[in-house]
């Protein structure tokens, strides 16, 4: 059958009940544009709506590329990093909505990366620019950003791509370890909490999708240490100075 008329009827399912997931017009008509098929392997089964697997990844159903993408709240010319690119179905689909240049990509698996690439090229979209990096680590040389989506679980979002959010931006994550929810954090802080979802956790460095192990919270550990060590500065300076100005024998100690 004609890819195109596959695609307008996975659009019009995602647009009508019982799934009523696809409300943006925009996002619809970018995902009508939008070749899956060459993206996933699979023609027969690209427009279905349901995950498939690639390189020990998850290529997610059109349903939840479509939540994800209304979460952003995309405007014309915004720039966008993606966090955890995949196989660059989610990308191009941005990239219809804000131009292929202003779509910036990154993923923690190197055969990943060079199979978006590839995708996304064959697709029409090699404006697109897609590195390889720890995705914690955000895209520091082409910030700030206007959006930021995270195609991984976190439990607290990423400082670094917090700092690399525009004023008046926005990022787009799952939160949460086993119970997780999408949830979109402006700039200023405040959030928007959506529906549930399932997605498998940020990799850190030194780990590769489909690891039989993953130390999923190493980043999160670190970050949460050094916020600890960050919120004692200054106040443990007053208590010290304190005790030696109230102890006579801290006075005398310091004397000698």
């Amino acid at each position: 059958m004609d890819p195109a008329v596959l695609r307008e009827d996975m659009v019009d399912g995602l647009e009508s009940a019982p799934k009523n997931v696809l409300v943006d017009e925009n996002v619809a008509v970018a995902m009508r544009d939008v070749p899956r098929h060459a993206f996933v392997d699979d023609e027969r089964t690209a427009y279905a709506d349901r995950e498939h697997e690639a390189l020990g990844t998850r290529v997610l159903a059109p349903r939840t590329v479509a939540r994800l993408i209304q979460a952003l709240a995309l405007e014309d010319d915004e720039s966008v990093l993606i966090v955890g690119v995949g196989v660059g179905y989610t990308a191009a689909v941005i990239a219809e909505l804000v131009g292929e240049t202003n779509v910036h990509a990154v993923d923690i698996s190197r055969p990943l990366v060079v199979e978006s690439r590839q995708n996304l090229a064959e697709a029409g979209y090699d404006g697109v620019l897609v590195d390889c990096r720890d995705g914690a680590n955000g895209f520091p040389e082409y910030a700030p950003f206007d959006r930021i989506l995270l195609e991984a679980a976190a439990v607290e979002p990423p400082r670094a791509l917090l700092e690399q959010l525009a004023d008046g931006g926005r990022l787009v994550l799952p939160r949460g370890t086993q119970k997780q929810h999408l949830e979109a954090i402006s700039a200023d802080g405040e959030a928007d909490r959506f529906d549930a979802v399932s997605f498998d956790p940020l990799l850190v460095e030194g780990e590769q999708s489909g690891a039989v192990e993953r130390n999923r919270m190493t980043r999160e550990d670190r970050e949460r240490a050094q916020r600890r060590a960050e919120s004692h500065r200054g106040w443990e300076q007053h208590w010290i100075e304190w005790d030696e100005a109230t102890d006579p024998q801290s006075r005398r100690s310091r004397s000698r």
